[in-house]
């Protein structure tokens, strides 16, 4: 198979000839001149084990088949280089405080990497991820799915992937996948695209090179026993609704057995499972198939020290209810302002899990009274009720459960603050801006008025409301019991300093 005809049927580069010598003389120098040095010089093999890859596929909302530029679920066409690298920051904060994400597998298409005004905005997300340490996977999806699994324009996807390599060929934290579920091809014909990929982009190290599994990366045995491959990483996919209901041994022997005796090399860069309907992935008994799935998958995972990505962090088909409902996260707030929460708690310690993690049973939450430092009170729900609206103050301390505080983290160094009564949170009334607004519980939301960050002073901190920036105030510097909680401009007053107790 020629990859590199135009449509018309013209030559539009060098042959597999062509390029196979030319990446020979390139290593019969190169090893001149090393052995010149009195160097030894040794093939660089890809990785023992890929455990190393904690990751999340951040997708378009639509799915990343696409006849135009991909503009992944967050961002907007209107974004800057600078927007983009915001905006993911905000997305990479997240994920690596809530499950230790260290790799995301981004989408690219031709009319993405074409664009150029598009390709350097979102080129953005990647140098965002790089520079903070992440790994990237930089996927190729094909342009459009009526493609049917195949390449849409040989040429243009040459083209593309040119581009790509010698951008970040010498990045050691980019890796590159040169097709995402190449189902349009039989096994041979895959092997000899993926195969004159690698001789004509030699500026991808082939360890940082992903070969995907046949049909839908879901089967790495042919191309794990085709000895072209024997330096690349490969890319395996797998998901329930590919196969019948299985029992959770079913699963486990069918996802070993498709990985062959590559399973030291594979990444599982696409695998996943509802997140959206209170699945218990950590029931060991269940008989729901998509619990078996996921325990199978991550137990297959680390017995073999595999890592992968999980689809999707955010993005994917939004069905009927607006959002993939295998998205790990949602999705909140605005601008470059962007905060994920995750879904399913047990689902994202299943996918740690497969990481190698240790997961236990989740501890019990911790409590705390909230002291106010010039009252020495507590802070308290007043009347005290479990009502929307019932409004907090201050009050001398008697052990009770409506004058105790969980801190939940909200992302970005903010956190909400749950009455143990009430199961609700604090909350800036009607999220006023205005001084003088006060503090209330109400049911738990995405809004930035039940978020609060702790700006230390000391052994004290002051409570600053995300959305107005102002802090938890004990109006006039009362030391009465039963003053109302109001928020006011930041100041050094003693009646906005407080600290927490463990209860």
């Amino acid at each position: 198979m020629t990859l590199f005809t135009a449509s018309d049927g013209h030559v539009s580069g060098p042959s597999r000839s062509t390029w196979s010598l030319r990446r020979l003389l390139t290593s019969l120098v190169v090893t001149a001149l090393t052995a010149a040095a009195g160097l030894v010089v040794s093939a660089a093999p890809a990785h023992a084990a890929t455990s190393q890859f904690r990751g999340m596929n951040w997708a378009v909302l639509g799915d990343n088949f696409s006849t135009g530029t991909l503009v992944l679920h967050g961002l907007s066409q209107s974004d800057s280089n600078a927007t983009v690298r915001a905006k993911a920051n905000a997305l990479y904060d997240d994920m690596a405080s809530t499950m230790g994400v260290n790799t995301v597998r981004l989408p690219i298409n031709t009319h993405t990497v074409a664009n150029t005004t598009w390709w350097n905005a979102y080129r953005g997300a990647i140098d965002a991820a790089t520079a903070r340490g992440f790994k990237v996977i930089l996927a190729y999806w094909e342009d459009g799915a009526a493609s049917g699994g195949r390449i849409t324009n040989l040429a243009a996807w040459n083209t593309m992937w040119s581009s790509v390599t010698n951008t970040y060929g010498s990045n050691s934290n980019v890796y590159f996948e040169p097709m995402n579920e190449p189902h349009g091809y039989s096994s041979a014909e895959w092997r000899d695209v993926a195969a004159e990929w690698l001789g004509h982009h030699y500026s991808a190290p082939a360890n940082r090179v992903l070969i995907g599994g046949t049909g839908y990366s879901q089967d790495l045995r042919d191309i794990c026993n085709d000895s072209r491959f024997n330096s690349t990483l490969l890319s395996f996919h797998h998901y329930a609704f590919f196969y019948s209901a299985m029992s959770y041994d079913a699963f486990r022997s069918h996802i070993q057995t498709r990985l062959g005796n590559c399973a030291s090399r594979a990444v599982a860069t696409e695998f996943g499972a509802p997140m959206s309907t209170g699945l218990d992935y950590g029931d060991a008994n269940s008989t729901d198939n998509f619990v078996r799935h996921i325990r199978a998958m991550a137990q297959v995972m680390r017995d073999n020290q595999m890592g992968g990505t999980y689809w999707p962090a955010i993005g994917g088909k939004p069905g009927d209810i607006g959002y993939d409902w295998y998205s790990m996260y949602a999705l909140s707030g605005s601008g470059t302002d962007l905060n994920l929460t995750v879904r399913n708690t047990s689902g994202a310690d299943r996918i740690r899990y497969a990481w190698g993690d240790t997961i236990g049973p989740t501890p019990p939450p911790a409590f705390y009274r909230i002291t106010v430092r010039h009252s020495g009170k507590a802070m308290d729900v007043q009347q005290p009720n479990t009502d929307n609206g019932a409004r907090v103050g201050q009050y001398t301390y008697n052990g009770n459960a409506w004058q105790q505080w969980q801190f939940q983290d909200a992302g970005s160094g903010y956190w909400r603050i749950i009455s143990r009564h009430s199961g609700k949170c604090l909350d800036v009334v009607s999220a006023s801006t205005a001084d003088g607004a006060e503090l209330i519980q109400y049911t738990c939301g995405t809004g930035t008025n039940q978020q609060f960050q702790l700006v230390a002073g000391g052994s004290h901190f002051q409570l600053r409301a995300r959305h107005s920036s102002k802090c938890v105030d004990v109006p006039s510097a009362s030391t009465a019991d039963g003053v109302i909680l109001k928020q006011y401009t930041c100041n050094t007053g003693a009646n906005q300093q407080w600290s927490r107790t463990a209860v």
